[in-house]
């Protein structure tokens, strides 16, 4: 039964039964709403109920204001992106100065988002202005080269022209020369041309699409700049080829000008004059120097206004997120007739209801109030939320527990019993101390690095393993306790405890075999005596020890499930599920491998040779022959009769009596014969439920239904006490294979390279041996063990009582507003 508080703040922690709960009605003046939804909040024990659920966001009360908050947290969110680009992080210091108000902090932020748009936009300009003078620049250094080339060409081909010219006569003289020479250069035609600069990627396209559009009637010449340069469009960096074209005429230019438009070249203007040239390289020059100058200042504005924003960006991040969730809250309350109170409906603790009532009397003084808020309690047959005040040591286990299903309100807890259970069946596959210490100096960094990792975002994995570090601290405990009882240390048994029991009759003894092995000493005090390993009996010995073990186990485990059903039928004062269903599952699983597990323990203590299988098989076969030499004591024979009678019997007992007995309850209470209220028993309610999953009361009695519901139930657990008892088999098969990997591991790689007696293949060996052992027996080990024991729990133990239906307690909080997103 559950230890419930009785008022106060600080009640005793009972995870056995989550805590009690009550619906409560708050009528909320309107002037002090606000407030009062913020003091429930920083309280977090209060879960609302949506009274406007017909309603849609836009049709509700707080819709305007839910609006602006989103638009700030909009601002918010542009503000850190820009501060990410800039490299700065906000500062985690919350300042403790007076209460922001909320239409300030909107009229302050659109002032700063106004200012940095702006500036952004002119950094924009001023960084396009920027590029487009480099490559301006380049244009005009790379064309100009080519221009200075061409005319020293022309130029020194009229110098040949002139001294090779020494007479008009001569007869080696060409005879159209005179004509040549005599044109009229001021009827020739004049050539134009446009410089620029063009993708490299597109270079050849942009030339083929020049030849195909002109005819060939252009010249291109194309220098490849050896730098990427930034382009002035997207802000990336492209790498780009310098470019001249020359061409005749308007409509060839035209043509130019497009296809230049199309593969987003950019064209510059430039001057064929030497003396204009360098001109403008200079002036271009000066320009750039300029805006360098100008984009470093506004960088440095920018940045002292991002820093300024970083200061307070988290205190103004938290302050919108409250005030979001205080308005989200708020739209979920109905309004009242006058239109002056709001009403709100939820769930807390009982224990709460000292603290809520004086949140809100401080809420109405604080709000200067005339009318304070108003808390009753309601009476419903809704069934409550759970809720169980964990620790951050306790959480771990009850997050295992959660993830098969939260449990119904008040229901047995297996959290519990988890927290001890849980970590043992993981150390009976994982055994070895070793292996135990190496987890433990694991989860004690990471226990000691708690507040470090606390505060940071981590990997899936990570966080995944820091989140059930004490689930990983009791789990290496108990993993060094077994590895103790199984005298295992990296497969290396050692005689911590003493010497060992046996020893050798004489010299012949040493083949690794016991023949030859008498006991001298007394029977080693704890674990598994260090002589039995590496000896040709050691496997057979473990394989009996271990398998008897988990079937011990087990059965203590499922017997531990069936128990906590009568205290659940206790509780909700079932009486049907205390007679048929917990005294004929206690028969029927004891009858059969209580039993086992009985003759396990004597055959341990008495030293007997009895065949166990023989015994379990011929107790169905022939169940009145004689034992013989399989009789482990008197009257064995006559007790295994009562138990086979009693497993018979206690198959139509769970199946029959039940569904009548539901039956002739429903007839009476709809008779008017009985007025026992609907709670009395939980199969009513169950029942009730089954029919209208809502809360309604059905009326509606299939007996059909509920007597297949009983048949299903009995077949399931008369199966699974033989399937789940085998399924323990699971702790010695996971504990002989880790003990085999371990073994195989020591033997094959480190003796082995130890034998060489060669430095560097020790090395190799001892580098082999340890990457094999964590990554193998620390990690993929560890991992299959955890998962062995989940199901176990999950499936073995907890489908005895456990039925993990209900809904779990989720309290309007400020304190988990930072782990949600917007």
């Amino acid at each position: 039964m559950a230890v419930r508080g009785r008022g106060g703040c600080c009640p005793r922690m009972d995870l056995l039964r989550s805590e009690a709960m009550q619906l409560v009605q708050i009528i909320i003046p309107i002037e002090s709403a606000h407030r009062t939804i913020s003091y429930l909040g920083d309280l977090g024990l209060f879960q609302f109920k949506d009274l406007n659920a017909e309603k849609s966001p836009f049709q509700r009360t707080y819709a305007t204001q839910l609006k602006r908050c989103g638009e700030m947290a909009r601002k918010l969110r542009f503000f850190k992106e820009h501060m990410t680009k800039a490299g700065l992080s906000p500062s985690k210091k919350i300042n403790s100065e007076a209460d922001i108000v909320l239409d300030n902090l909107e009229v302050k932020l659109g002032e700063l988002e106004a200012e940095l748009i702006e500036m952004n936009a002119n950094s924009e300009n001023l960084q396009r202005a920027y590029n487009e003078l480099l490559e301006y620049k380049l244009v005009l250094e790379k064309a100009g080269e080519f221009f200075y080339k061409a005319q020293s060409r022309a130029t020194d081909q009229q110098r040949e022209f002139e001294a090779q010219n020494i007479g008009e006569g001569s007869i080696d003289s060409p005879l159209l020369l005179e004509q040549e020479m005599s044109i009229d250069f001021s009827k020739q035609v004049k050539l134009g041309f446009t410089c620029g600069l063009v993708p490299r990627e597109k270079s050849m396209a942009f030339e083929r699409i020049l030849f195909r559009a002109t005819r060939g009637n252009v010249y291109l010449n194309q220098v490849a700049v050896t730098d990427p340069v930034v382009d002035p469009a997207s802000g990336e960096k492209v790498e780009k080829n310098v470019f001249v074209v020359f061409y005749s005429g308007e409509k060839a230019k035209n043509k130019i000008l497009k296809i230049c438009e199309a593969f987003g070249a950019n064209r510059y203007p430039f001057a064929d004059e030497i003396g204009k040239r360098f001109q403008m390289i200079y002036k271009v020059s000066g320009r750039i120097s300029e805006l360098k100058t100008t984009i470093d200042a506004g960088l440095l504005h920018r940045n002292n206004l991002l820093q300024t924003i970083a200061c307070q960006s988290e205190q103004w991040n938290l302050l919108v997120k409250k005030e979001k969730s205080v308005y989200h809250k708020l739209n979920m309350l109905s309004m009242d007739v006058t239109k002056k109170c709001l009403v709100a409906e939820g769930w807390c603790p009982t224990f709460a209801t000292k603290q809520i009532q004086d949140a809100l009397q401080r809420a109405t003084f604080d709000s200067n109030s005339q009318v304070g808020a108003i808390f009753q309690v309601l009476h419903t047959q809704e069934s409550p939320p759970t809720y169980f005040r964990t620790n951050k040591f306790t959480s771990s286990f009850q997050e295992i527990v959660d993830a098969y299903g939260i449990a119904k309100y008040q229901e047995a807890n297996p959290g519990v019993f988890t927290i001890i259970t849980f970590p043992f069946l993981f150390a009976v596959m994982f055994g070895d101390w070793g292996h135990g210490i190496c987890l433990l100096l694991a989860t004690l960094y990471l226990i000691m690095q708690e507040k470090k990792f606390s505060g940071q975002k981590l990997g899936d994995i990570l966080e995944m393993t820091f989140g059930g570090r004490y689930v990983i601290l009791l789990m290496s405990l108990f993993s060094i306790y077994t590895g103790l009882v199984y005298n295992e240390f990296f497969s290396i048994p050692f005689e911590l405890f003493g010497p060992s029991a046996y020893a050798c009759r004489d010299l012949s003894c040493r083949d690794a075999t016991t023949e030859g092995l008498i006991k001298v000493r007394r029977t080693y005090p704890f674990g598994v005596d260090p002589v039995w390993h590496g000896t040709r009996s050691e496997l057979p010995f473990l394989n009996s020890l271990k398998m008897k073990m988990s079937i011990l186990l087990g059965v203590a485990q499922m017997n531990l499930g069936i128990i906590l059903s009568y205290f659940n039928a206790k509780f909700f004062g079932s009486s049907l599920n205390v007679w048929y269903q917990f005294i004929p599952q206690m028969i029927f699983l004891n009858s059969l491998f209580g039993y086992l597990s009985l003759l396990i323990i004597v055959k341990w203590c008495t030293g007997s040779q009895a065949d166990l299988y023989h015994i379990m098989i011929y107790m169905f076969l022939r169940p009145t022959d004689d034992l013989g030499e399989n009789q482990l004591f008197p009257g064995q024979k006559t007790l295994q009769l009562v138990l086979l009678l009693l497993a018979l019997i206690a198959v139509p007992w769970m199946l029959f009596p039940k569904p009548f007995l539901l039956k002739k309850q429903h007839e009476k209470r709809h008779q008017g014969q009985s007025y026992a209220p609907l709670h009395v028993t939980d199969d009513s309610i169950d029942l009730e439920e089954h029919h209208d999953s809502h809360g309604s009361h059905g009326h509606e009695f299939e007996f059909s239904e509920v007597f297949v519901h009983q048949l299903i139930h009995t077949i399931e657990f008369v199966l699974g006490a033989v399937s789940n008892t085998a399924s323990y088999l699971r702790l010695w098969a996971l504990s002989l294979a880790h003990s085999e990997l371990s073994s195989v591991f020591y033997e094959k790689v480190l003796l082995l390279a130890w034998g060489f007696n060669n430095v560097i293949i020790l090395i190799v060996g001892i580098i082999v041996f340890v990457f094999a052992t964590v990554g193998v027996l620390l990690v993929m080990e560890t991992l299959s063990a955890f998962l062995h024991a989940l199901r176990l729990h999950w499936v073995e133990f907890q489908n005895k009582f456990y039925e993990g239906d209900g809904y779990k307690f989720q309290p309007f909080s400020f304190a988990i507003l930072n782990d949600d997103d917007d």
